[in-house]
Parts: structure tokens; C-alpha cells; sequence
């Protein structure tokens, strides 16, 4: 709609001002309805009952008309009523309450000290206790006053509140729809992912941020484009150069074997580099995530390692729920780290897991018996191509853990490593339990 305002601040001043608005219309309906109203009401009733006894007819007041008729005559027409005092404690007057400030007024109003009392039941009673006869009691009957028995300020707060916090929920979510769906893309964004376009509404800042961050996802796509293609067509014109090394080499005479093997192991070792290069670069792009059982990728994991591996595998599962993710990465993260294990451990590797229920995140780590790594270190081997120290680096494209940790970061997961005591290396892999739903 045209009419409504277009940036943040004139949206929260548009809101502030009905809110006002509609702050002053309950205040003048309840105001007019529960103060003026009954006020109105009592000043014409009492004005009324003055206005009857002017007109109690002349002639019935003789000398030969008792008193007692003469009262009659008066409580018809007022409904006023004259008790003694033992007399209006029969009536009530024991269970009404004093007031003050009521009772200096009439004391004015009279000319000496009188006493006022309200009685509140299925009608209201004004009970004075006057100067002019200390022995009696007049009550005054309101009839009309049982309309303020319904408390205008409790409404008049609710009403206001219920309106205000219902205004600053329709607002917040009228303004943090949008938000909530660039926090959502920009967490695909984060994990690799490239979401549709996300459409331009809302106030007219968030709007420029919607725009700039779509052009954002488009120039990271492109460069993610631009460098698997680049990464591919290097890869190609290597392989191709590699396979006639490889050849040449199978085909030199046997009297030079110890050299063709060496060859042929430089080959193997540049086309396994090249395989991390293509898998740090596509990494799990293709693959769906599900609903999986963390100790059954872990149990099939193990039971699938190499059989040239040395090292004893012993097992530490704990009960776990099913958690959203992509199983061939987390069989990849897991095989890694079971790969640093066998290669820098020295007789055991320890695979533990579990569940932090007041966290919601399910865990698994992977502990070795080998030298470590200085925590110093420890930071920089997630970085590509960095390799650990002369304790346990040295071998392969130092990608290992950089893959690892980009895995790790698209599941939106942690990732520690830490010293054991007295030695060995401890690295635990935190992921968030999501729910069926919530797609990676």
C-alpha cells in the first residue's frame, strides 16, 4: 500500500502515534463512562430528592400531623432516613467504612464536627453523623452508585496493555519478517549454499540491505563458479602429463625398477593431492542432508577402514538421538581424523560420542596416544595447506583438517582440538541437534 510508511523510523513513529491514538479514545470512553457518567447521576439525584420535598404539600403540615407521618412523608420522597445510633447499628452502620477526607468536607459544609460512613453491599448508603445532633445518624441511599462497582482503572490498564503489547507484536513481526528470511539465507550463504533471490519488501532500510546482500550471494556465487572451473581445468591438464609419467615409467627397463617405483609413488602422491584439491573445492555440494543416527555412520565407518591399518579402534558410543546432516561428510570427517590417528598415534585410537541435552548439540571425537600438537599450532592446521609441526606434520597437501573444518562449519557444528594427558591429541566434533524439517 502506498499510504504506509516506507522506512523503519516513520513505520515505529506511524505505530507510537496509534498507539496514542487509541491511549486517549479508551481514555475518554472510560473516563465519560465510569467518572463523569456516575458523577452526573448523583448530582441529579440529589438534586431531585431536594426538588421532592419542597413540593410535600403545606396543608398536610399541621399541627395535628404527627411527626411520625410527617417522616413518612419525607423518606418517600428522599429515601433519607434519620436512626438513632443504636438503631443504625442494627442497620449496618457498624459494617461501613469512615472516610477521612468525606468527613472534613461535610464538617465544613455543616458547621461543626461531623462524621461520614459508606456502607457498600447490593446498595450503597452514605451514612452522617451531624453537628447539630450527635445522638443520630442520617442515611443518604445512592442508588444509582452500583455502576462504579466495576473498577474503571483495572480495565483502563488492560485494555491499554493488551493493545500496546499487541501492537508491538504486529509491528516487530511486520518488521522482522524480512530479517528473519536474510538470517536464514545468509546462513546458506555461510554453508556454501546459494538460495533464489530473496525478494526486496519491508522498510524501505531493510530493503537496501536485501539488495545489497543479493548482490553479494551473486558475485560469491560467480567467484564459486569461476574457481571450480578453474580448479577442474587444472586439474585436467595435470592428470593428462601425470598419466605419460606413469606410463613412461612402467615402461622403463627392469634394471632401473627402484627408480620407476619412486616415480610412480611421486604420481600416486600428486594425483591424491589433486583429489584434495577437487574435494576442498566441491566439498559435499551435491549431497542431500537427512535424518541420521551419528553412532551408525561411526560403527559402518570402522568397520570399513583399511586392513593395513595397526592401530587398535576401540569404541566409546553413548546414546544418541538422530541429528540432520550429510552422512558421506560426516564419513569423511570421521575417516580423516581416524587417518591423523593411525598415522601419528602410537598403539590405541579412542572414538567417543554422546549428547549435551542442555545444549542441544550431538558430539563425537576422535583421541590418539601420539606426540600432540602445541595449542599454539592447533589454530593454524585448519587453514588450507598448513601442515603441523615436526611432530606430526610433514606428509600430504596439509588439506586434511581444512576440509574437515569447512564440513564442520556447513553443518553449522564446532570443532576442538586439545592435548591429552600425558600425551596424545583429542580432537571432538560438535554438531546442533535440528529438527526433521531444518535442511542443512
Amino acid at each position: 500500500m502506498k499510504l504506509l510508511p516506507k522506512s523503519a523510523l516513520a513505520r515505529t513513529v506511524g505505530l507510537l502515534a496509534l498507539v496514542l491514538l487509541l491511549n486517549q479514545l479508551v481514555s475518554y470512553l472510560m473516563v465519560s463512562n465510569y467518572v463523569v457518567k456516575p458523577s452526573i447521576e448523583q448530582i441529579t439525584q440529589l438534586v431531585a430528592k431536594q426538588i421532592n420535598t419542597m413540593f410535600i404539600s403545606e396543608s398536610r403540615l399541621t399541627r395535628q400531623q404527627s411527626s411520625e407521618s410527617l417522616a413518612t412523608e419525607f423518606y418517600q420522597a428522599t429515601g433519607i432516613r434519620v436512626y438513632t445510633t443504636e438503631a443504625a447499628l442494627n442497620q449496618g452502620l457498624g459494617q461501613s467504612t469512615y472516610y477521612g477526607y468525606l468527613s472534613e468536607l461535610m464538617s465544613q459544609e455543616l458547621g461543626g464536627q461531623a462524621e461520614v460512613r459508606i456502607a457498600q453491599g447490593e446498595q450503597f448508603f452514605v451514612w452522617v453523623n451531624p453537628p447539630q445532633a450527635r445522638d443520630y445518624w442520617i442515611r443518604v441511599p445512592l442508588n444509582n452508585f452500583s455502576s462504579g462497582q466495576f473498577s474503571p482503572l483495572v480495565v483502563y490498564l488492560l485494555v491499554i496493555g493488551i493493545l500496546s503489547v499487541l501492537g508491538g507484536v504486529l509491528f516487530a513481526n511486520w518488521l522482522n519478517r524480512p530479517l528473519k528470511a536474510l538470517e536464514e539465507s545468509a546462513k546458506r550463504v555461510g554453508r556454501g549454499e546459494f538460495p533464489p533471490k530473496l525478494p526486496e519488501r519491508g522498510a524501505s532500510e531493510i530493503i537496501a540491505v536485501t539488495r545489497a546482500f543479493n548482490q553479494m550471494s551473486r558475485g560469491i556465487n560467480e567467484l564459486e563458479n569461476d574457481r571450480n572451473l578453474l580448479m577442474a581445468g587444472v586439474s585436467h591438464d595435470l592428470r593428462t602429463p601425470l598419466t605419460r609419467i606413469r606410463l613412461a615409467a612402467e615402461m622403463m627397463p627392469q634394471s632401473e625398477d627402484y627408480l620407476a617405483s619412486g616415480i610412480i609413488e611421486d604420481v600416486d602422491d600428486m594425483n591424491d593431492i589433486i583429489d584434495q584439491f577437487i574435494d576442498y573445492i566441491r566439498l559435499d555440494q551435491q549431497e542431500d542432508s537427512s535424518c541420521e543416527s551419528l553412532n551408525r555412520i561411526i560403527e559402518q565407518t570402522v568397520d570399513h577402514l583399511p586392513d593395513n591399518w595397526q592401530k587398535q579402534f576401540i569404541l566409546k558410543l553413548a546414546e544418541t538421538p538422530p541429528v540432520m546432516l550429510r552422512p558421506l561428510s560426516i564419513k569423511r570427517v570421521l575417516l580423516n581424523l581416524l587417518e591423523n590417528a593411525e598415522r601419528y598415534g602410537q598403539q590405541k585410537v579412542v572414538i567417543a560420542s554422546g549428547f549435551d541435552k542442555k545444549r542441544r548439540r550431538v558430539w563425537f571425537s576422535v583421541s590418539d596416544d601420539g606426540p600432540g600438537i602445541a595449542e599454539k599450532e592447533q589454530e593454524k592446521l585448519f587453514q588450507p595447506f598448513t601442515q603441523g609441526d615436526k611432530a606430526r606434520g610433514g606428509v600430504g597437501s596439509g588439506l586434511g583438517l581444512a576440509i574437515i573444518k569447512r564440513i564442520v562449519d556447513r553443518h553449522e557444528g564446532r570443532i576442538r582440538m586439545q592435548n591429552i594427558e600425558p600425551h596424545g591429541l583429542a580432537v571432538t566434533i560438535e554438531l546442533p541437534r535440528r529438527v526433521r524439517n531444518q535442511a542443512l
